[in-house]
């Protein structure tokens, strides 16, 4: 099967899942292809059908948040994507392949990417994370958990401690803004600042609509 091929039918594969969120959706896993297609080529290689399925499936099993299994969600997925992958005529090595991939993609997994397409699919990932597009899905998670937007008096944290399970504008500070610093790649880590500071300029804009001075995160 042609790359274009197997794209499709783990489109519908995953369309076909269990319900997904605005922010681990078809979607989601379209921008993760892109991602990992343009780290590739940046760092001279061609994008495989490993790495595709990868990205298509890394977030089959899609849990929320603040589920006490989240930790899992990423092993979960590559165990899923198993009989996926087998479907659609992958080897039984590039099935672990894209496993592993998948397993070591995760922010709170224990598994570390021991393979390029890992390190280049965990990149891509958190690019998602990054940007304009980091900053809408950081807000529709936070939507979806029922977490206010900001603190109404200390919206960025000057007096206080950070607390990103109530507060949605605290993530940035916790987690987002120091991405950039895990990438794994010399492409990966030239998109992550340039996304990081798309983020930054989105925090001085809501600071000056707030009557606040910009955070320094």
């Amino acid at each position: 099967m042609t790359l274009a091929a197997i794209r499709l039918s783990l489109r519908e594969a995953l369309a076909a899942s269990a319900a997904q969120d605005s922010a681990h959706d078809v979607a989601h896993a379209d921008r993760v292809w892109v991602h990992a297609r343009t780290i590739s080529h940046g760092e001279g290689i061609v994008p495989s059908k490993v790495l595709l399925c990868a990205a298509y499936l890394h977030d089959l099993v899609s849990l929320p948040k603040d589920h006490p299994r989240r930790a899992h969600a990423a092993t979960m997925s590559a165990a899923a994507a198993g009989p996926v992958m087998e479907a659609l005529g992958l080897t039984p090595s590039e099935i672990a392949q894209a496993r592993h991939a998948i397993e070591a993609h995760s922010w709170s997994g224990p598994v570390q990417p021991q393979s390029l397409d890992a390190r280049i699919l965990q990149d891509a990932d958190r690019l998602e994370a990054l940007g304009a597009v980091g900053v809408a899905r950081a807000f529709a998670v936070a939507g979806a958990l029922g977490r206010p937007l900001f603190h109404p008096e200390d919206p960025f944290a000057t007096k206080r401690p950070l607390d990103d399970d109530t507060w949605a504008l605290d993530h940035f500070a916790v987690k987002l803004l120091k991405l950039p610093e895990t990438f794994l790649t010399a492409t990966g880590r030239r998109l992550a600042g340039e996304r990081a500071d798309v983020m930054r300029r989105f925090l001085a804009d809501l600071a000056q609509d707030l009557g606040e001075r910009p955070p320094v995160w």
